[in-house]
């Protein structure tokens, strides 16, 4: 895991295929980056059962975010930190779901602010 540093906050969010999106960070850095991981919960249920709404992520208060307030900290897409709710599941479902992270994502990792 990658030490955090500065807050870091998104410039611009482009939807591409599927649930990832191309995410550009107000210092410059842009991040091709699978959301579907972090999309965990009641309030992302709507945004993972349909992909137009997926679609309709904006940067709203320098974060990524959705008409129905469901938002990811920027700071976990930048810094890589892992998933609060991934720390609490059980040992195999973490290691299934960081293996299918690792392998949807090329260059940029993932994670989620705790």
């Amino acid at each position: 895991m990658e030490q955090i540093g500065p807050l870091i906050r998104v410039q611009a969010v482009e939807p591409l295929e599927a649930f990832k999106a191309r995410v550009t960070f107000k210092n410059g850095v842009q991040k091709d980056i699978d959301l579907e991981p972090y999309l965990h919960g009641p309030i992302f249920e709507p945004i993972k059962s349909d992909i137009s709404v997926f679609r309709a992520v904006k940067v709203m208060g320098s974060t990524l975010a959705w008409a129905n307030g469901a938002s990811i900290d920027p700071d976990a897409l930048y810094y890589n930190l892992e998933p609060a709710w991934m720390e609490a599941a059980p040992d195999d479902t973490r290691q299934q779901l960081t293996m299918s992270k690792a392998e949807s994502v090329s260059a940029p990792r993932m994670a989620e602010r705790h």
